[in-house]
């Protein structure tokens, strides 16, 4: 009887880790829509794969952006969701 190898998936790292020069601030809008999804909702570390220390700045620095106005809170207005399902 052959037994199937399962598939082990590649070890997360943390990009900020990584790579020291990556600046983590909140005018860098470019890089965290990287870690937000399409709804507006901050991605979990274990799926992004930063590290504990990092996910929180980040998550600092993404609800700072938002209240700068550089990241959306979410994609479409409950009055847009409203018009659509009139129509």
């Amino acid at each position: 009887m052959a037994f199937k190898r399962r598939f082990t998936p590649r070890r997360k790292f943390c990009r900020f880790c990584a790579d020291k020069d990556l600046p983590l601030n909140y005018k860098r809008a470019d890089i965290l829509r990287d870690f937000i999804t399409e709804r507006g909702k901050i991605i979990a570390r274990r799926i992004t794969g930063t590290c504990a220390f990092h996910q929180r700045a980040l998550t600092r620095e993404i609800k700072r952006s938002r209240q700068m106005a550089l990241l959306v809170f979410t994609s479409t207005h409950a009055s847009d969701v409203k018009k659509k399902s009139t129509l």
